[in-house]
């Protein structure tokens, strides 16, 4: 079976792409640079609570996480206390996970040291220094990887830097979402716009 799959449009897309917000995700977000910190640290918070679970669930509750985590402000979530994790434990919109709100409480107040040390901007330069060289495009998907050692590189510099729930797994899969990697399949028509570094001129 093809990795491809023709939709009713007549175009090819990576199989996971499916219908409906996957199909919006894969076509519009996927793989393509966002500006500024706090749109990175929303992708580094997702992508560390889809952890164990599919991207679809996390898709769906997006907007629930928004709401949850103050659109991903981290001077908000780093000012959370034990009513704060209380509501969100309790908040049926988020996946309800003590670890990864925690992780995400601790990474807020890790981009505020690292704004203080290297300023705004800083999570998306150190995300961007970590790119893989570029490949060519996958015929299928055994040929994506895991992960590479730029991310288990970026994994490191994270963790150093007071981050935590940044494996390197789950910081390639965020390099993949910044465009940082493009593992669009060869002849998926999202192949060719994908594939930028994000630019950490604004937080």
């Amino acid at each position: 079976m093809s990795d491809l799959v023709l939709g009713e449009d007549g175009l090819l897309r990576c199989r996971w792409a499916g219908a409906g917000e996957m199909r919006a995700y894969h076509d519009t977000e996927w793989g393509r640079p966002v500006s500024g910190d706090v749109a990175v640290f929303e992708r580094l918070t997702l992508e560390a609570f889809q952890s164990g679970l599919s991207w679809a669930i996390i898709l769906r509750k997006r907007d629930g996480f928004r709401a949850a985590f103050d659109g991903f402000d981290p001077h908000s979530i780093a000012a959370y206390d034990e009513v704060d994790r209380a509501r969100l434990l309790a908040d049926a919109g988020i996946v309800r996970n003590r670890l990864k709100v925690d992780a995400t409480i601790t990474n807020a107040r890790a981009l505020l040291d690292l704004w203080d040390a290297e300023g705004e901007g800083a999570l998306a330069r150190l995300a961007a220094a970590h790119a893989p060289d570029p490949r060519p495009a996958p015929a299928s998907f055994a040929e994506v990887p895991g992960q590479v050692p730029e991310s288990l590189a970026l994994s490191k510099a994270l963790k150093k830097r007071g981050f935590v729930f940044v494996g390197p797994t789950t910081m390639y899969a965020l390099m993949q979402a910044l465009g940082l990697a493009n593992d669009h399949l060869d002849g998926c028509v999202a192949r060719e716009a994908a594939g930028a570094a994000p630019t950490g001129e604004s937080a």
